[in-house]
C-alpha cells in the first residue's frame, strides 16, 4: 500500500551530522506509524527511532537518545532522521519502515510490526 525510499546517507567523520529522508508514495492518505532501523555488518537489525502518525509522539533507542531526532512532514509524505554527534558505531545501513495504524498517537519499536520497508541507505562514520 505504501512504497518507501530512503536517501541522505554517506560518509562523515566522527562528530559530524547527516540527515536521512524517507519519502513515501502510494496510499499515503492512510495512517502510518513509522520508524528507523539499522543493521551493521555481522549484526542483527536494531531499532533506532519511532514516530506516531500524528508526529507528536516519538521514541528513541538509548544509544541514539539526545543525538538523533526523528520527524515527519505529512504535507511532503516524508520522514526524517537528523543525526548529530555521529560515532563510528553508528555505521550501518539505515532503513525506514511504515506500519498501517488506526491510532494516530501509537508508535512501534519492533521490526516485525512493520509491513513496509525501504531499500536502505548506507551511513559510514569514520574515526
Amino acid at each position: 500500500q505504501v512504497q518507501l525510499v530512503e536517501s541522505g546517507g554517506g560518509l562523515v567523520q566522527a562528530g559530524g551530522s547527516l540527515r536521512l529522508s524517507c519519502a513515501a508514495s502510494g496510499r499515503t492518505d492512510l495512517m502510518y506509524a513509522m520508524g528507523w532501523f539499522r543493521q551493521a555488518p555481522g549484526k542483527e537489525r536494531e531499532f533506532v527511532a519511532a514516530i506516531s502518525d500524528s508526529g507528536r509522539r516519538t521514541y528513541y533507542a538509548d544509544s541514539v537518545e539526545g543525538r538523533f531526532t526523528i520527524s515527519r512532514d505529512s504535507t511532503l509524505n516524508t520522514m526524517y532522521l537528523q543525526m548529530n554527534s555521529l560515532k563510528p558505531e553508528d555505521t550501518a545501513v539505515y532503513y525506514c519502515a511504515a506500519k498501517r495504524t488506526y491510532y494516530s498517537e501509537n508508535y512501534h519499536t519492533e521490526g516485525y510490526e512493520y509491513a513496509y520497508w525501504g531499500q536502505g541507505t548506507q551511513v559510514t562514520v569514520s574515526s
